[in-house]
């Protein structure tokens, strides 16, 4: 490990902005990707964020073998099968809501005032 001096970080300190700005990265790229309408745009933030996940996991794994990260404790399998789950049938419902609500509207003539 790296000795500190005045006015510098260690290199746990560096690796930890490292390792966050990578997960914000993550964030704002699937965003970007999410709510992207042009296909080739969509791909190039889909390619961004699976990069960075694949950086984010090197140097997650790089810095929890140096001790320099504690991981939370595994989840059993179970329940992480009931979380799965859980988020497809919210997103299964979400999408016939959407579907639902889009043949009613295309169904129905616009309201003037």
């Amino acid at each position: 490990m790296a000795q500190q001096t005045k006015g510098t970080l260690e290199d746990k300190d560096w690796l930890d902005t490292i390792l966050c700005n990578l997960k914000r990265n993550t964030r704002e790229y699937a965003t970007a990707a999410t709510e992207s309408n042009c296909q080739s745009v969509r791909q190039e933030f889909t390619q961004l964020l699976n990069s960075t996940l694949t950086l984010q996991g090197k140097l997650y794994q790089f810095m929890q073998q140096q001790n320099m990260y504690s991981a939370s404790s595994p989840a059993p399998a179970q329940e992480l099968q009931k979380q799965i789950q859980q988020y497809q049938q919210s997103g299964q419902q979400a999408f016939q809501f959407a579907q639902m609500q889009g043949s009613q509207a295309a169904q129905q003539p616009p309201a003037f005032m």
